[in-house]
């Protein structure tokens, strides 16, 4: 059956069906790493916003705190003053 058809050869050089495939395996080997890269970026977005939702938590429970003891000093007829940051400027002067 085939041996009357006289073998059909390539329509392009081997170099660049050599060039072809390696573009395309480079191109498959972009496209996993990019998927890969998006899982961890998407992961790593959980992680962030959980942490962020943490911190927003803290804050909250922080302001009802001093909302609390305001009110609790109020009622006792004091006064509550809150904590104020502390800042200090430290100088070595050498000699």
């Amino acid at each position: 059956m085939a041996d009357s058809e006289p073998k059909k050869l390539p329509t392009a050089p081997e170099s660049l069906l050599k060039k072809r495939k390696n573009r395309q395996t480079e191109k498959a080997k972009r496209a996993q790493a990019r998927l890969l890269a998006k899982k961890e970026n998407a992961k790593k977005r959980r992680v962030i916003f959980k942490r962020a939702e943490e911190y927003i938590r803290e804050y909250k429970k922080r302001e009802r705190d001093n909302i609390r003891l305001h009110r609790q000093a109020r009622k006792h007829g004091n006064f509550f003053v809150e904590d104020e940051p502390r800042l200090a400027f430290v100088i070595r002067i050498r000699g």
